[in-house]
Order: C-alpha cells, then sequence, then structure tokens
C-alpha cells in the first residue's frame, strides 16, 4: 500500500521537483499540498504548487495556503537562486483552478486527525506552519506516522556559515517543532549537497518530452547559473547572507536538488544512512542564529532526532528518474 503524505512547501525549484517525484512515485499517495511563504513569497509558493500540478495533471490534489511570514522576524526569501517567480527558467501557464479554501494549519489537523498513525508529513520549506499546527494541537506530534524535513545540516550552513535557509527563515519555528516531543528525521545540507543534478543525470532527463523541457531542465539550469557568488541579501542584525545556487557553488558540478532528497527518503528509507542525535535550533546567536546544533550522543531520553548523513547517490538518481519516467508517460497519456 502506498504511503499516505503531506507536503508542507514552499515553490521553489527543488519544492516542485519533489512534488514532481511524489505524484510519479508508486510508493507515495500524495494527499495534498501546504504552502508557506520562503523562497518566494506565500501568492507564488501557492500558485507555484498548483502550477505544478496541473502541469503534470495531478488536478485532484488540494493546494491550501498557510503562514506568509516568519512567527517573529522579518522574512527571507531565495529570489536570488528561484528568480523571481520561483521556478526559475520554467515558465508553466497561470493556474486555472483556486487554492483550497481555509488555512494550511487547519488542513494539517483535521486532515492527520481524521487518519491517526497513517499519514507521513514532510516539510521542505520553513517550518512556520509546522510549529502553528503543533502549537495549536499538541497531539498531532503522536498522530502522524512519521515526519520528515528538509533542512538543517549537522555541519555547514547556505544562507549564513551557520544556518541552512529552511531553518534560517525561521529558527523561532524550527525550535519550536524539534521540541514538540516527536522524532524529527533531518534531510540536511550533510546529505542533499551529493544529490546533484550532473550533466549526465541532464543527459538521462531529456528523453522526458514536455516534463523535462518545460520544467525540469528550465528550473535547473537556473537554479545551476544564475546566482551570483558575491551576491548578498541582508538579514537580520546586519549579517549578509551567502546563500548559493543550492551547492552549484560555481564548482560546475550541477545544483543539488535538496527537497526531493527528502521526498525520495520518504518512499525508501534504506536510501539514506541516519544517526540519532539531539538537535536545539540556535535562535539567539549573531553569528549562529538558525542553526541546527547536532549532539550525536544525546543523554538518555535526550533524542529528538534521526539526522541523514549518507547517501546512495545513484539509488536515488535511479529512483527520481523512474519516478519522473511514469509522470512523463502519465502526461503522454489522454485522460
Amino acid at each position: 500500500m502506498a504511503k499516505k503524505i503531506i507536503l508542507d512547501c514552499d515553490p521553489g525549484i527543488d519544492d516542485a521537483l519533489a512534488i514532481v517525484f511524489a505524484v510519479g512515485s508508486p510508493e507515495l499517495d500524495l494527499l495534498g499540498l501546504t504552502s508557506v511563504a520562503g523562497n518566494v513569497g506565500l501568492d507564488l509558493t501557492t500558485s507555484n504548487a498548483q502550477r505544478v500540478c496541473e502541469f503534470i495533471g495531478a488536478t485532484g490534489i488540494p493546494v491550501t495556503p498557510g503562514a506568509a511570514a516568519p512567527l517573529l522576524r522579518p522574512p527571507i526569501d531565495a529570489r536570488l537562486v528561484h528568480g523571481d517567480s520561483g521556478l526559475g527558467g520554467a515558465r508553466l501557464p497561470d493556474p486555472t483552478g483556486r487554492p483550497a479554501g481555509g488555512h494550511a494549519i487547519d488542513y494539517l489537523i483535521d486532515t492527520i486527525k481524521s487518519a491517526p498513525g497513517e499519514i507521513t508529513l514532510v516539510a521542505t520549506g520553513p517550518l512556520t506552519n509546522i510549529a502553528l499546527a503543533v502549537h495549536r494541537e499538541p497531539r498531532l506530534v503522536k498522530l502522524v506516522s512519521d515526519f520528515v524535513i528538509m533542512g538543517g545540516s549537522a555541519s555547514r550552513g547556505n544562507v549564513t556559515p551557520a544556518a541552512e535557509f529552511n531553518i534560517g527563515a525561521d529558527p523561532e519555528a524550527a525550535a519550536i517543532v524539534f521540541r514538540a516531543g516527536w522524532t524529527v528525521t533531518m534531510v540536511g545540507l550533510d546529505v542533499t549537497l551529493q544529490a546533484r543534478a550532473t550533466a549526465a543525470v541532464r543527459d538521462r532527463l531529456q528523453p522526458l518530452g514536455p516534463l523535462a523541457t518545460e520544467l525540469v531542465l528550465p528550473g535547473l539550469d537556473q537554479y545551476a547559473t544564475d546566482a551570483d557568488p558575491l551576491a548578498a541579501t541582508p538579514l537580520a542584525d546586519g549579517q549578509q547572507s551567502r546563500y548559493r545556487a543550492h551547492g552549484a557553488e560555481a564548482d560546475g558540478i550541477g545544483p543539488a536538488v535538496h527537497d526531493v532528497v527528502a521526498m525520495a527518503y520518504a518512499a525508501a528509507p534504506g536510501l539514506l544512512g541516519l544517526l540519532p542525535a539531539r538537535v536545539e535550533v540556535e535562535t539567539t546567536g549573531r553569528w549562529t542564529s538558525g542553526m541546527t546544533v547536532t549532539d550525536f550522543a544525546p543523554a538518555a531520553g535526550e533524542q529528538n532526532a534521526l539526522v541523514a548523513t549518507a547517501i546512495d547517490v545513484g539509488g536515488f538518481w535511479d529512483l527520481v528518474l523512474d519516478s519522473y519516467h511514469r509522470v512523463a508517460v502519465a502526461m503522454r497519456t489522454p485522460a
């Protein structure tokens, strides 16, 4: 039986690619999407989720908008990386439908409570919606089957030297989420920076027709090339963002497809090696705000996370390309 999934996201190029993967994976049943401000503003993350679903023919998946700003601090975004539209070089048609009614917080609570123990919650954007949901309904942490995030790192940052973007965008929300009483599976930069869309990978994408030529490849092309390594985005306390093209960083290897790794883990947990840890989120440090401070030797009873530290890169891309192939075939098949 396919695993039931809710994806909380901020599309964003790699979020879009994660949506495509989830729709194409026979291991996953994507129940719904909730949107949050992050890579771009909420209006765009919501419409981008709709655009992707309509483009690939997944029109039955509801998209419910959520938080438009972090809990306490001014918003930052990643337009430098994802472009003003949020989808890089992809130019998808405007959505024909409307977002689902209501708020993401209500959707998360109601849907998870309706199927206790059955739904895996995956978050690939700032954790604002999740923090608000568990604050309103603390029992959610016991009702999900699993909770997986793309965010954080045990070793480095990308929006600052210490902070990964999704955590750095709303550290207070992330701190609430990690302390909520569940085990957070943290799929962070330690593994996602190894999942690069190399030239060989992009060659394998070429036969996928419009899925590749109109969405995946144009997105990856801007993701890899448009970020200016010297550009800076102001953050709180006068810090400057070092956020670059999600791992491309002018090294010629190809961009990392971060969010797809978290979704691929939901479909095939054996792809990643995980270590138990205690993760705390720094919220006050002048230079370390948003850092996921990771203790791999926590005291008894203090573990709150499983942290991804290793990835089967070849197996990952085989799985992703198989899922994309299924979507591409469905797009060619008349309804």
